[in-house]
């Protein structure tokens, strides 16, 4: 196991840490039916980065224990688990492991009772926009749709876009972000064919069928991994030789499963590179598929570097909230198992590489990386 931690901050805070627990809060949608495999690549990895730590000796003497709750994909059930978490005066930190809507209803209770979060993988901007003591890992949604846009025409050369998304916000604000870039570049190809769907919907042929017959020559799918998976098998079984370019939301071994031989040829953006030789990244793929037979995804990969930069930040200025706060602020270039955070903006939202992985083999791989920093740094959206 390697740990980088960013050169700031002091150990002196830590010298009383031998010998103690520190617990740290986490939730994800681990029963939702729509959810279920990004649930479980979530809890994996919290329970790996937490048993990897404590086998190397804890942090500063201290062990780790997790304190776990499954909320369901459930906004409700979310903030019955954050008001537990929140005012709990043995709880260090926390870490959401689940989608935008539960994570945003959390936020906000986190941040009222003075308890630091970091989010792993929630897109919507509401997440960081609770206070100062809300950390995100991932990309706002803007944000990959505007990379998803400069790599469909730049790199893709799509002419005639359809585009199949979730009608949820995480649908709603990538197909806005990606529209809205087109405009900026001056487009001069068309959106031939659009049709949000409802999450409960897994049946997209008639969607598949309409783009194809608008003559579509890119399918723009933002979706999770279940509804992406369908888009792909119904591309393929209708041998319609147009691909597919998805998001981080397809970014999940279940996705594989459910597409089989349909998945290849798709690309997305997503912060996880399978083929970035950092030794970071390399030892989690590792270890991940040691403990669990399986292959970890972003979502696995984004919930395990958010144990990493709290560990980081008790190692070097211990349990204190507004000391591990500030750490976090201030931590730059900070080695990930997805990639190089370059550093936080002041509302908490990471920077860092857009990656693009295809779908060859059964398997993703890097096809691109997009890293420039207008298009990257959350701050432009």
């Amino acid at each position: 196991m390697v740990f980088v931690f960013a050169a700031c901050g002091s150990t002196d805070a830590n010298e009383d840490l031998a010998g103690q627990t520190i617990k740290i809060g986490f939730f994800a949608p681990v029963s939702a039916a729509s959810a279920a495999a990004d649930g479980l690549s979530s809890l994996n990895s919290a329970k790996l980065a937490v048993k990897l730590v404590n086998e190397n000796g804890g942090i500063n003497g201290a062990q780790v224990e997790l304190v776990d709750y499954d909320d369901g994909l459930d906004t409700t059930e979310a903030a019955n688990i954050a008001e537990k978490l929140a005012y709990d005066e043995t709880i260090t930190a926390v870490v959401s492991g689940s989608y935008s809507g539960p994570t945003k209803v959390a936020a906000p209770i986190f941040q009222e009772a003075g308890k630091l979060m970091v989010s792993a993988y929630a897109v919507h901007p509401d997440v960081v926009n609770a206070g100062d003591l809300i950390f995100s890992q991932s990309f706002p949604g803007a944000l990959q749709g505007t990379a998803a846009a400069l790599y469909a025409v730049n790199e893709l050369g799509a002419k005639k876009i359809a585009i199949i998304s979730v009608d949820l916000d995480f649908g709603a604000t990538q197909v806005a972000a990606f529209k809205a870039q087109l405009d900026k570049m001056g487009y001069d190809g068309e959106i031939v064919y659009e049709q949000a769907i409802a999450i409960s919907d897994s049946d997209m042929s008639s969607a598949v069928t309409a783009a194809a017959a608008a003559g579509a020559d890119l399918i723009y799918s933002v979706n999770y991994y279940e509804q992406a998976a369908q888009v792909l098998r119904e591309v393929g079984m209708k041998d319609l030789q147009i691909p597919v370019l998805g998001c981080e939301g397809a970014d999940s071994f279940e996705l594989l499963n459910i597409a089989g031989e349909y998945a290849n040829g798709l690309y997305i953006t997503t912060n996880m590179n399978r083929d970035d030789q950092n030794e970071a990244t390399k030892a989690y793929i590792e270890n991940y598929v040691n403990e669990y037979g399986i292959q970890p995804d972003m979502v696995g990969a984004s919930v395990y570097d958010a144990f990493q930069v709290l560990f980081a930040a008790i190692e070097a200025v211990g349990t204190d909230t507004q000391a591990m706060k500030e750490y976090i602020a201030a931590m730059e270039n900070f080695d990930t198992v997805t990639g190089t955070l370059i550093r936080y903006n002041d509302d908490g939202s990471a920077v860092k590489p857009v990656q693009i992985q295809l779908v060859k083999d059964g398997e993703y791989h890097s096809a691109g990386i997009i890293d420039d920093m207008k298009i990257i740094d959350p701050a432009n959206y």
